[in-house]
């Protein structure tokens, strides 16, 4: 997406160290990554990108349920939702029409317009299933 940006150096190790995991990642796991490579860059420096590249469509971000940000490289252009495990954070980008036509008839039903809407399903992927994570 071109949102007439500069592409600092910056913004443009954010972007791929984004390329490098389908998963999302929380800015702090961003960054050490990156360190970690030996990127010279400031945790504020990578907050200041990832929310600037999530607010130009970018890139993924959403709220895990415990509040914490994350954030991962789109694989859909346009409208979609998550499913993601809440173990290894391994997500699906899916889209659905009867998802939409659904929420269309709820906020028809209630008189709301002028709407956006974000739906993350959090859950265990069958892997983490598996290994029994999530476990008491």
């Amino acid at each position: 997406m071109s949102t007439g940006k500069r592409n600092t150096r910056q913004r443009q190790l954010v972007i791929d160290a984004l390329k490098d995991s389908g998963e999302f990642r929380s800015a702090q796991t961003i960054h050490m990554d990156m360190v970690a490579n030996g990127e010279k860059v400031g945790l504020a420096t990578v907050y200041r990108n990832l929310r600037s590249l999530a607010e130009d469509g970018s890139i993924d971000m959403l709220m895990a349920p415990d509040g914490e940000s994350l954030y991962r490289r789109c694989d859909l252009d346009g409208h979609h939702h998550h499913l993601v495990c809440r173990n290894c954070r391994k997500s699906i980008e899916v889209t659905g029409k009867e998802m939409e036509s659904l929420l269309d008839a709820l906020v028809a039903k209630y008189g709301f317009s002028d709407l956006e809407h974000s739906l993350e399903i959090f859950g265990l992927c069958p892997q983490c299933q598996r290994a029994g994570a999530g476990e008491s």
